[in-house]
């Protein structure tokens, strides 16, 4: 692993670490998630713990820690709540703070020599100079037809965004072990879910859609491979303002009312329909552009994600407007659960704990 431009410690694609948890920092909440191996061969997964804490409002901005004590605050207090002994974690940057680029480069090189190449290719597209920034690689694949290249993948990052993440682990008390990105980690998570396809999905076009409080983040995957991302300012926090709007209701308390029910009977049809139907819109908007994109003209399925993922009657909706399979993910259908976790519980709370699945999926990567 390239370490030359690095001022800490810290891996974007791989790791080699003790066993960690894996942290997702949202603009409205904290998720940490904990699993282990079991099973013969330590071929299965087992979910020991996880924790949702809420942040401030004002602690994130366009996915930047704003209020870093604030961050910190809600990150610690999850993690005494949750129990675990872990203080080493994973965490991951939204793509929008991420450069990614993929290059091919002759195949058996030594580390040293693609280290050069890569930082070569690299300072050719970084519009900052090298030493503002963290860069790490990846080899991803050999060239299937041409045995002798490999492809691999570049991400670069500015070192006060890396940093700003290792500070608020600080602040709680943790220690970050490895900063992924978040496309990434919800994409490891995403495949523990593929077994459910016929065939785990091979050949198929599959959009991810994660649905978060303020952004739609749209990540098109086609055989492991992500060929279209797309963000849209859309999300859960609008179904929240609506009904702040409608029932004269705080902010804070509509969200606690539109997790938890009790509004007026006319809640279902006078703003959670209108809701459902925008969001919608909004999917099938992503699927328009992804096609007018790109070379593909179709996409087999839909699977969203994030708070909102849950929301009733909106994975019909979806499918019904998009007239595309539409399914909730959850990326603990297949694991263990420990005697903490209420499976009813889970499952309401499984969509919206991708990225911190594929953080904490991290203790499991080959060193």
């Amino acid at each position: 692993m390239y370490k030359e431009n690095f001022a800490i410690d810290l891996d974007f694609l791989k790791m080699k670490s003790p066993p960690l948890i894996g942290i997702d920092i949202s603009s409205s909440s904290v998720k940490i998630v904990e699993l282990s191996k079991v099973g013969r061969g330590n071929q299965g997964y087992r979910i020991e713990r996880y924790v949702i804490e809420s942040i401030p409002y004002d602690a994130m901005q366009d996915g930047a820690i704003v209020n870093l004590q604030a961050v910190g605050e809600s990150i610690h207090r999850g993690w005494k709540r949750m129990g675990t002994r872990r203080k080493n974690v994973a965490l991951a940057l939204p793509a929008t703070d991420v450069i990614t680029k993929r290059i091919i480069v002759p195949a058996g090189q030594h580390e040293d020599d693609m280290a050069f190449q890569v930082e070569n290719e690299a300072s050719q597209y970084i519009p900052f100079p090298l030493d503002e920034v963290d860069l790490d690689f990846q080899v991803v694949k050999t060239l299937p037809d041409n045995p002798e290249e490999v492809e691999v993948l570049i991400a670069v990052s500015r070192k006060e965004k890396v940093e700003d993440r290792v500070a608020v682990a600080l602040t709680a008390g943790l220690k970050a072990i490895v900063v992924d990105v978040e496309p990434y980690a919800a994409q490891a998570a995403f495949e523990m879910t593929l077994n459910q396809l016929p065939d785990n999905g091979k050949d198929q076009v599959i959009a991810l859609v994660d649905i978060g409080a303020t952004v739609m983040k749209v990540n098109v995957l086609h055989n492991g491979e992500s060929v279209y991302t797309r963000d849209q300012p859309f999300g859960g926090n609008q179904l929240t303002q609506e009904i702040s709007n409608q029932f004269n209701l705080t902010i804070e308390d509509s969200e606690i009312a539109k997790k938890n029910g009790g509004l007026p009977s006319n809640y279902k049809n006078d703003v959670l329909q209108p809701f459902c139907e925008t969001l919608a819109i909004e999917v099938m908007r992503a699927i328009q552009f992804f096609y007018t994109s790109t070379q593909y003209t179709e996409v087999n399925y839909i699977f969203i994600a994030g708070g909102s993922a849950v929301t009733p009657g909106l994975s019909e909706i979806i499918a019904s407007r998009t007239h595309v399979s539409t399914m909730i993910v959850n990326p603990f259908q297949s694991m263990e659960l420990s005697s903490r976790i209420i499976p009813r519980q889970l499952n309401l709370d499984a969509p919206s704990l991708l990225i911190a699945c594929g953080l904490a999926l991290r203790s499991f990567d080959p060193s």
